[in-house]
Order: structure tokens, then sequence, then C-alpha cells
């Protein structure tokens, strides 16, 4: 009894000293994605300061593949000493249903560190398709066999788009998925195919540009940033509040104190002026919040796009 209390007490020293050091060396952060995408763009914006409040160098690579698997199960199996991040969006929460072996249990093999922010999803299209409506896309499709981009099976713009064109339309409309936001907004500037679902900030500069059109955003209110735009459910399409988010995550097992610290370096990160400039413009609301909250965010997501996976048959492509 004594030796097991002896070394209770031992473990728990041993881990309150390291967490103490943490850290002492860089830190890896894996992006689930390409670069151009809402994920990418987070991870970069916020890497530097992250760095800047904990003192050692932060990372950045991208681990693209199977709509994010691979870089979440190589987290996931990292030892849980802090030093591997990973980088994802709202498909973290989507995969272990759509996936018959995603690889991970969002719920059991990492620990989430903050949902560092999130933003709607955008119906597009290319400049020179002829539809300048929602309604007028409806038509398109309904008459034609056309086909979708999205950042890839499980996005959550993905979802949306299947909620809209095959639930809501009953279309017959063709899912193209990406390897993520930057590939899918390529492949609709190049009209193939003309017709996409993309998280805020991947095409908002193409939008601006006045090469791509946006006929819906997937908000509870229309975005500052494109007021011209209506909501879904202001187009008569109620229950389609939809948001990309994108969080950090470590390997379950990380210290609390080391999961602490680094949820407070995010804190920190997204109340610096510049970054909140930044990331106002690119669409994007900032929702980190402390580590228990950010936990019950995050199961409550995983069984929300559990249902939303079932109830529109969506599959891996």
């Amino acid at each position: 009894m004594m030796n097991t209390l002896l070394k209770l007490l031992l473990f728990i020293a041993v881990g309150s000293a390291a967490a103490q050091s943490y850290p002492s060396k860089p830190i890896h952060m894996l992006v689930a994605f390409p670069p151009g995408g809402p994920v990418d763009i987070i991870a970069r914006l916020i890497a530097p300061k992250l760095s800047d409040a904990l003192g050692q160098p932060v990372i950045v690579e991208n681990k693209v593949g199977a709509s994010g698997n691979v870089a979440t199960a190589e987290v996931a199996k990292s030892a849980p000493e802090g030093y591997t991040l990973l980088a994802h969006s709202s498909a973290y929460a989507v995969n272990p249903t759509l996936f018959s072996n995603a690889g991970y249990d969002p719920v059991k093999d990492l620990t989430a560190i903050a949902v560092v922010a999130q933003q709607a999803n955008i119906i597009v299209v290319n400049a020179s398709f002829p539809a300048k409506t929602l309604e007028e896309l409806r038509a398109k499709v309904q008459r034609e066999k056309l086909a979708f981009a999205s950042p890839g099976a499980g996005t959550t713009p993905h979802l949306t788009a299947e909620n809209l064109f095959h639930v809501r339309w009953k279309a017959d409309i063709t899912h193209v998925p990406f390897k993520g936001a930057g590939p899918a907004v390529s492949g609709l500037l190049s009209g193939q195919p003309p017709i996409g679902c993309v998280a805020g900030s991947g095409p908002m500069s193409n939008i601006k540009a006045g090469k791509l059109r946006a006929l819906a955003v997937s908000s509870a209110k229309r975005l500052a940033q494109l007021p011209e735009v209506p909501t879904l459910n202001e187009l008569g399409y109620p229950g389609m509040e939809d948001y990309t988010w994108v969080g950090l995550f470590v390997a379950a097992g990380t210290p609390h104190d080391i999961a602490d610290k680094l949820n407070a370096a995010v804190l920190k990160a997204v109340q610096s002026p510049d970054l909140k400039q930044r990331l106002d413009a690119l669409a994007f609301d900032v929702t980190a919040a402390p580590l228990r909250e950010t936990a019950d965010y995050v199961r409550a997501e995983v069984a929300k796009w559990s249902q939303v996976v079932k109830d529109v048959g969506a599959k891996v492509d």
C-alpha cells in the first residue's frame, strides 16, 4: 500500500515538474488540410502568437490525407507531452461517423485545446455560371446533370451542400471532394466544377474580385464582409445554420497543466488586436474558450454531426 502511494506521489511530482518546464523544445503543429483553407490560415496566423507566449518555436506542417484522418491519427498516437499539436476543422467531429474506420475516437484519443474560430459556409458559383440567385441555381441543378465542389468528404461545407442539394432539393448532383479549401477554390475558378460550397475564408478574395459569385451563406445572420448575400434561413431553408470551425488538439493523456498552458496561450493570442483584425477580415468569429467549455463543445459537435451524416446519408466518395 505504501509503495503504491509513493509511486503515485512520484508520478504526480514528475508530471508537475514536466508541466512547469514545458515547453523546453520546439512544438510541431500538424495541419490536417492543404494551404489556402481555413485550417491552414488559422494555424499560420496563430503559430507565431503561440511561439511568443510559450517561448519556443511552433513549426507548422501540412499533413494531408483522408479528409484530415492522416494527421489526426498521427497526433493521437504521438507522445502525450504537448509537443505535437493537431489543427483540424469541424470534420474532426464528422469523420468518425462518415468513415468506416477514421483511425481515431474523437472523444477518447485526443484532448481539445481550443476551438479557435468559426465561419459560415458559402454556396458559390463560377462568375461565368448562369445563376445569379440560389433559386436560379436550384432550377439549373434540377434540369441538368451537374457537379459541386467541397473541401473534402466529411467537411461541414460538404454536409451543408448535401443537405441543400440532395435532401432539400432532391437534385441529382455529383459531389466532387477536393483535398482542402484551396484546391476546391482552384477547381471552382477553372469551372471544374462551377458550383461549390466552401467555408468563408477560402473563396472570400475571389468573391471580392468578382471571379466567384456568392449565392447564400449558412450563418444565422448575413456576413459583414458580404452584406448583400442572403442567409439560407432568409431564403426559406430553416435549420441550416452550419459553421466550419478550426480547433487545436493534443494526444489524450497530455498532463492537464500542459493542456491548460496551451489553452491560455490560445486565449491570449486571439485577444491581440492585429490577429483579431485579420480574423475579422477573413469572416472568422473567435470562439476560443477555457478547456472545460471546449471539451463540452467538441462532444456536442460529435453528437450533432453524427446525426447529420445519418440524416443526409453521406458516404465517403
